[in-house]
């Protein structure tokens, strides 16, 4: 399938959604058409290093195909009940040519986006997720700063009124579903750490196959969560992942193991494996060991070693790994899912959930955090 067929399978999603709350069965998108390398001309790609400007970055990156907001965490309320959460804005442009003059009208589309909302009730063991469709305008959906506001229908982000002004933090996350609801407020412990090399995330050895890439790996999270008409006050901490790109997945990739891991000593960590054919980690894999005090080490893929322990199957049959041994340099930890089944059945299919760390032998906890796992599946 072709990135333009993508695009307009996107787009009679969209039709169908009516751009109203959307979720349940919609057509499985192929997301190697999406990220792939196939009909990038007249794109803008990420290919040399650049200089990063916050909050300017923040907002949206229209020369670029895809992009996206990412927003994970693992939350505790006073009753010792515990949730994991994620909130992600997808932006998908239609065509190089969209953003290349103004439109005629606020109606015609230029960018599809799509938000994803999920919720983990881990003493219930229940993951509930849910998906919207939009185009941009008129003011439908989109990301800006000065004031922050990165939105899809009133699922947004933004700086918390009253409390700041322009783009400071913390920021306010507030997704209201027929399920579920959050209401948290951000605020950063660390600085934005810039991934790869100096923010350009390289994915494969195709010149443009790579993103421009950072994140803020802990963020104090306070709040509400709602659920089955229950409100919990809750804390925690969040993470905020930032990348927009043209292309990233090369032919021979079929997706990835995506790991962001919170330890108590206030340590982070994030890699990304990506998997060949075989399923096998691919040499581009790389990810960060970001200290204390926001200082980061890049690891390579030969510094890492994944072991799968245990894995659970979707209906389709499809493995994910829920259950890992993590070795790196000269540590170890068990990543454990929090609930087996966190799987996305929603219009592009994966398993992204809250998972435990916890020491190899004594198998004491030692941090929290969440895994997401793609799969490409040729339609």
């Amino acid at each position: 399938m072709t990135a333009r067929t993508t695009y307009l399978l996107l787009a009679l999603t969209l039709l169908l959604s009516a751009c109203e709350k959307y979720s349940g069965q919609t057509p499985t998108l192929d997301l190697l058409s999406i990220l792939g390398g196939d009909e990038t001309d007249g794109f803008e790609r990420a290919v040399d290093i650049r200089q990063f400007q916050f909050p300017a970055d923040h907002a949206a990156h229209p020369g670029f195909r895809n992009e996206w907001w990412y927003f994970t965490g693992n939350l505790a309320s006073d009753d010792g009940r515990h949730f994991g959460y994620q909130v992600t804005f997808f932006r998908t442009s239609l065509s190089p040519q969209a953003h290349s003059e103004a439109p005629r009208s606020s109606w015609i589309a230029q960018d599809i986006w799509m938000a994803h909302a999920a919720l983990t009730d881990i003493k219930d063991k229940r993951h509930q997720a849910v998906q919207r469709f939009s185009r941009t305008g008129p003011a439908l959906a989109g990301a800006a700063v000065d004031p922050l506001n990165i939105w899809l229908d009133d699922w947004q982000v933004i700086s918390k009124p009253g409390i700041n002004k322009g783009n400071e933090f913390p920021w306010e996350v507030t997704i209201n579903t027929d399920n579920f609801s959050l209401q948290l407020d951000l605020t950063p412990l660390k600085s934005p750490v810039l991934q790869g090399d100096r923010g350009l995330s390289q994915k494969s050895p195709t010149r443009g196959n790579a993103s421009y890439y950072y994140s803020y790996s802990r963020l104090l999270t306070t709040g509400l969560v709602r659920t089955e008409n229950i409100d919990h006050t809750v804390t925690g901490t969040s993470w905020f992942d930032r990348e927009w790109s043209t292309s990233a997945l090369d032919t021979g990739q079929t997706g990835w193991d995506w790991f962001s891991l919170q330890f108590d000593s206030g340590e982070d960590l994030m890699y990304y494996q990506l998997r060949d054919l075989q399923g096998n980690a691919d040499d581009n894999s790389q990810g960060s060991w970001i200290d204390k005090t926001g200082g980061k080490t890049l690891i390579k893929q030969q510094d890492m070693q994944l072991t799968v322990l245990k894995e659970w199957h979707n209906d389709d049959g499809q493995a994910y790994p829920i259950h890992w041994q993590m070795d790196y340099g000269n540590q170890s930890w068990i990543i454990e899912a929090a609930v087996e089944n966190q799987f996305m059945d929603l219009a592009v299919p994966y398993w992204e959930g809250a998972v435990e760390i916890y020491d190899p032998t004594s198998m004491n906890l030692l941090g929290r955090g969440y895994l997401e796992m793609t799969r490409v599946i040729p339609i």
